[in-house]
């Protein structure tokens, strides 16, 4: 039995190779208790850096990318999950340490996934994303701090990527009002349409500032890092929280203590890989719910497998805007 799957490789010579191959069933991870029949895909930046090998993502070889899947259950030897179940997977190191979704099939952990939330398909399951799921529990941190629409603005860094664009849309629909940061000027009516009521240049934040600046924002969704999240907890109110997920400008964070110190801010982590389940039902119920589907629809796009590669690379060198989904069949 074969099916197509996007490998990645790396010969005795350490020579990268990223390509759409028939691979034999038999060679799919004996750790796995579930067998997916996998309909959609998506690419996310931890999937670009892996197939267009720019960081050490990959730590097995040869590795089958894609750390995101939708699809329906094959067989199960966990009687949680049954033949035709649907189901969806993020994270858990899959694409990374464990074969991925961007493929045909895959053989999963049980405990990696769950069902999907009524009132979503597969692909707006992939328009989503592990993006989309980590911009939610971005918005669930927030809520738990207690924030509230009138409690002031709520800034979105990296606006036009898959985390900043639905973290835009999710907040806006709820009532706060948003003001987002992009680099891309073509993109500020784009952003408008999701409902940021503002749109400023990064370049406002991605330089490096003061340990403490005018307070501004009610709470923050970064996922930028580096010099942009240092100044976005700089202008934070006194007990705001900002919530980091990402780090497009970089790792490093170039701040002191004086917003935590001084005005009470909270930097709130917040990781979509190993988030436990409980945490992931709750962010998909709520995806299921709170966010419109239309302007979902308006900042994805559909390829194919085969278009997957070429993809990713637009993703990493920047040309890419919204979501992109993958059509594995």
């Amino acid at each position: 039995m074969m099916f197509k799957g996007l490998l990645l490789q790396k010969n005795e010579a350490g020579e990268f190779s990223a390509a759409v191959t028939d691979i034999e069933e038999s060679r799919l991870p004996e750790s796995g208790d579930v067998l997916v029949e996998v309909d959609y895909s998506t690419l996310n930046y931890k999937d670009g850096l892996a197939i267009c090998n720019k960081s050490p993502v990959v730590r097995q070889w040869p590795m089958v990318a894609g750390i995101d899947g939708a699809g329906r259950v094959i067989e199960s030897q966990n009687s949680a999950f049954q033949p035709g179940d649907e189901v969806i997977l993020n994270g858990f190191g899959v694409g990374e340490t464990h074969w991925g979704c961007l493929a045909e099939k895959a053989k999963l952990k049980s405990e990696w996934l769950i069902h999907k939330p009524a009132g979503l398909t597969a692909a707006q399951a992939m328009a989503i994303g592990t993006a989309g799921y980590t911009a939610m529990l971005c918005v669930l941190g927030l809520e738990k701090s207690g924030v509230k629409p009138s409690d002031g603005e709520i800034l979105v860094t990296g606006a036009t990527g898959g985390v900043g664009s639905i973290a835009v849309c999710l907040l806006s629909k709820l009532g706060y009002t948003v003001v987002a940061t992009s680099g891309k000027p073509d993109q500020v009516e784009f952003l408008k349409s999701l409902g940021a009521n503002e749109v400023l240049d990064r370049k406002v934040l991605s330089e490096p500032g003061k340990p403490l600046q005018r307070e501004r924002w009610a709470d923050v969704v970064d996922s930028v890092g580096s010099h942009t999240l240092a100044n976005a907890c700089a202008q934070t109110k006194y007990a705001g929280t900002v919530t980091a997920c990402g780090l497009a400008q970089g790792m490093d964070f170039p701040s002191s203590v004086a917003p935590f110190i001084l005005r009470g801010v909270t930097l709130k982590g917040i990781d979509s890989v190993m988030a436990p389940l409980a945490m992931r039902k709750e962010a998909w119920a709520r995806l299921a719910t709170d966010l419109d589907m239309n302007k979902l629809g308006s900042l994805s796009r559909t390829v194919s497998l085969t278009e997957a590669a070429h993809e990713a690379a637009k993703l990493m060198n920047g040309t890419n805007t919204g979501r992109v989904v993958v059509k594995i069949r």
